[in-house]
């Protein structure tokens, strides 16, 4: 992969207003969501340092497009390396590690906290790139023992931090690699009935899961889902108002704010549902009740939008490796996305991962940002031709 094909660094204009438009509806949400957050954060401005957090992330995108993107084919390993020792010192509980609703998950660092998986999915990205680029140059035309084989090689690069990140414990963020894992072997060539035999083992493995919660409780408490913090999430999102004192008091809560929206919302500031954690995980159902049904298609429509461009670059690239970095990066926001917006009204259990690019967050936005920074970079480097060959 030699980038002196490299053609003179060009930004996607399309991209960086959409990210735009959000920065302006995640600083008006998360502003209009203060005045519900608890007393001792009623004096800390979150949509000001949100703000912050979007320039930061700008800094980031620049930096990211200066390196070509073939430098990091060539550390990939170095990266994956680097994120599994971060990862490992939570394990260890290293000072300087910070254990928050008990999750061990964040490194205290001066400006805040910084939560290490975060990175690690962009270098899960990177690494199972450069693993699915080398195979199929070794194996032009794969036979099915090859797919095999390849599969291999991922499930043994995916599982040693998918079994840290289930210490921590975080099924959010295990959540989220695997979306990586499949939305990469999706795309890897692999053939479509090895996929379709996983995909519907694993449809299989969760209607069974759900089957015995109903049916033998007592088996599925026993020997399926053991920790209080899981029970309660099965809880509150199959049973919410069994439940709604305590483990699904927050869906409830999220299903009256966003049907209390309704067309057009009750306008910007006339908040009267009160949601837990409504400037991070349940920002959507602020914007919801704002705006009603028309403001959150809106959302929803940018986001479409974002993704629609990734995938847009991705197909555009004449690079198999900056093709499936971009690949990678849209299957990760497209699942945050989907898992975010569908914990908020209950199609999904929630997890705990914020709105891409909306919910206040620090660690997370600059990931997003770098993970936007990857995207451009491959743009920025991809060569157009006037005449197409006919080879």
């Amino acid at each position: 992969m030699d980038h002196d094909r490299f053609s003179k660094s060009k930004l996607d204009y399309h991209m960086l207003f959409l990210l735009f438009l959000m920065a302006v509806i995640s600083a008006i949400a998360i502003h209009s969501a203060e005045p519900m957050l608890p007393e001792k954060l009623q004096n800390v401005n979150f949509a000001s340092k949100q703000l912050q957090w979007y320039a930061i992330g700008a800094v980031v995108i620049a930096l990211t497009m200066i390196i070509d993107y073939d430098r990091l084919f060539q550390i990939a390993w170095y990266l994956y390396g680097f994120g599994m020792l971060l990862l490992l010192g939570l394990e260890l509980n290293v000072p300087g590690s910070v254990t928050i609703k008990g999750a061990t998950s964040w490194y205290h660092l001066p400006g805040g906290n910084f939560q290490p998986s975060e990175l690690m999915k962009i270098f899960m990205i990177i690494v199972l790139s450069r693993i699915i680029v080398n195979h199929r140059e070794k194996y032009p035309e794969p036979t099915i023992s090859d797919d095999f084989k390849l599969l291999g090689k991922i499930a043994l690069t995916v599982l040693p931090p998918l079994i840290l990140l289930a210490k921590q414990p975080d099924m959010g963020m295990s959540m989220v690699f695997m979306a990586i894992t499949a939305t990469l072997v999706l795309v890897s060539g692999i053939r479509w009935r090895i996929i379709f035999g996983i995909v519907l083992s694993g449809v299989t493995m969760v209607a069974v899961v759900v089957f015995i919660f109903f049916y033998f409780p007592d088996f599925f408490h026993k020997y399926i889902i053991k920790e209080d913090y899981q029970l309660n999430r099965f809880y509150g999102w199959l049973a919410p108002y069994e439940y709604s004192n305590e483990q699904g008091f927050q869906l409830i809560r999220s299903l009256m704010a966003i049907g209390s929206g309704e067309l057009y919302g009750k306008g910007l500031g006339n908040l009267q549902v009160y949601l837990p954690e409504a400037h991070t995980d349940f920002v959507f159902g602020v914007i919801s009740e704002q705006f009603g049904f028309v403001g959150s298609s809106i959302v929803v429509s940018l986001f479409f939008l974002l993704i629609y461009r990734m995938i847009h670059i991705a197909l555009e690239s004449n690079d198999l490796y900056g093709s499936y970095l971009c690949a990678g990066v849209a299957g990760m926001i497209t699942f945050q996305v989907f898992q975010n917006i569908g914990m908020t009204i209950g199609l999904l259990p929630i997890t705990g991962l914020p709105l891409p690019f909306i919910s206040y967050g620090g660690s997370s936005l600059a990931t997003y940002m770098l993970a936007i920074g990857l995207v451009l970079n491959v743009h920025s480097r991809t060569r157009k031709f006037m005449f197409a060959s006919d080879e």
